[in-house]
């Protein structure tokens, strides 16, 4: 197998650290190096493919891991794409940038190849139905993963950022579908590592939903039409099916539904209530964005309190993690398709494989419907009719509570409106600190809904 020409340290430093895909920007960095590089094509000529494990170090003794293909061509021939710098007479690159290469990952997935390199082996898992072939090229902007489509039919979301076990998206795909869960793009192959660093999911292959329309942009487009809240109370139908389905196994251990306990409630409570008091300590004094809600962390935490006092009841099990408008899909059928099962990936594996009550997820696309509210002006220059987010939170709860397995929900109705309100909480606390980090301008959407749950807890 041909050997990977060695690049400069630095150099791939200096290109990793300015990826998207790159989770620690905000961290000093002390070290990153190559762990190792398995060889994914057998030709001695160029270009070369490898598979490579790269670990970033930090001064507190954590590290990442990430997965980078890499692609090597001679000098001479001037490559261009996603060039990461030259080692000698080669010049390498982010092999994804290249739709010749990439070619390759659908060949190996297609013919279920197994790789062996100095560390471990690359194995390569194909489902059936149609060979990865066709027109190749790279999905979009994203910012955690990389995904690349073949010939519009079967799209491989590669995963950068890795972590030993099972990612979270394959489990849950092969157990939706298995559960005949029907509303996703149907799993069609995987590849992973497994050797002496650990054994991790590189990617996962699923077949793509060609001329679907992304959730969050059909929202924004058509905010005034009718029509969208007739599908939104489709998709609050969907979300209580995929819940259905992820509780419906008490056979499997990783799925089996459990009952949370009395602690269970306290932790969510006191996990919260340290959120809240770390993010108020730390607001910025006189910011007129921030005036209704400055100073009131105290009355903030009370209200959480009053909101714990309810029975706990229903289930935990399994869910989605990072559910919102972004993540769904309408089809051309006229149906929702949902999307990313990986949970939020800053999010340790082990906490996205935990199992929460369904109502988290619920919390997340409410929010998401506060969030296309406020950006239909701010992305559309268009101010949403009066009381959408009012109307859309309706239709998408009547929708989901009428379809949903009753035993998954606390036993009442006030007892099932207390929790949900303390993840949506929980989450508008976590998008207020993310908003004052990165969208200075959309800050008065967390603002809104602190002060809406607080009038409610309130009432």
């Amino acid at each position: 197998m041909p050997q990977l020409p060695e690049l400069d340290e630095q150099v791939l430093t200096d290109w990793v650290t300015a990826q998207r895909w790159f989770g620690a920007k905000s961290a000093n960095l002390s070290h990153l190096g190559m762990l190792t590089a398995v060889p994914l094509k057998s030709s001695e000529t160029p270009p070369l493919l490898v598979a490579a494990l790269l670990e970033a170090r930090f001064p507190a003794g954590t590290h990442e891991l990430y997965q980078v293909l890499l692609g090597a061509r001679p000098v001479s021939e001037g490559w261009a794409k996603g060039v990461i710098g030259e080692a000698g007479e080669w010049t390498l690159y982010d092999a994804l940038a290249d739709p010749e290469e990439t070619a390759v990952l659908g060949d190996l997935l297609a013919d279920g190849a197994e790789i062996t390199g100095d560390t471990g082996v690359v194995r390569f898992y194909h489902e059936g139905g149609e060979r990865p072939s066709g027109r190749v090229r790279a999905m979009g902007a994203e910012q955690s993963n990389s995904s690349i489509v073949f010939g519009e039919r079967q799209v491989l979301k590669v995963f950068r950022r890795l972590e030993a076990g099972e990612n979270p998206e394959l489990e849950m795909l092969r157990f939706l579908q298995a559960h005949g869960f029907r509303s996703i793009a149907p799993l069609e192959g995987w590849y992973q590592y497994n050797g002496q660093l650990m054994d991790a999911t590189l990617g996962v292959l699923q077949t793509f939903v060609a001329g679907a329309r992304d959730g969050w942009e059909l929202v924004l487009d058509e905010i005034d039409d009718p029509r969208t809240l007739e599908r939104l109370a489709r998709l609050g139908t969907v979300t209580a099916q995929m819940h259905n389905a992820l509780g419906s196994d008490a056979t499997d251990p990783d799925f089996a539904p459990e009952d949370p306990g009395d602690e269970a409630l306290s932790l969510l409570v006191a996990t919260i209530d340290e959120q809240i008091e770390r993010i108020f300590m730390d607001l910025p004094e006189d910011d007129e964005r921030l005036a209704e809600i400055s100073g009131r962390g105290d009355e903030i935490r009370d209200r959480l309190q009053l909101l714990s006092h309810v029975g706990v009841g229903g289930r935990l099990i399994r869910h989605h993690g990072d559910f919102h408008l972004g993540q769904t899909l309408l089809s051309r059928d006229g149906d929702w398709v949902i999307l990313d099962f990986e949970g939020e990936p800053a999010r340790p594996l082990l906490e996205r494989r935990r199992k929460r009550s369904p109502l988290r997820d619920v919390a997340g696309m409410l929010r998401s419907f506060a969030y296309a509210a406020s950006a239909s002006e701010l992305q559309r220059g268009h101010t949403a009719p009066a009381e959408w987010e009012a109307a859309a939170r309706d239709a998408f709860l009547r929708a989901y509570f009428d379809a949903l397995e009753p035993t998954l929900l606390p036993a009442g109705h006030a007892a099932t409106e207390k929790l949900l309100q303390i993840f949506e909480l929980e989450k508008a606390v976590y998008e207020l600190r993310y908003e004052l980090n990165n969208r200075p301008d959309w800050v008065g959407i967390p603002v809104r809904g602190i002060l809406r749950l607080l009038e409610e807890a309130m009432g």
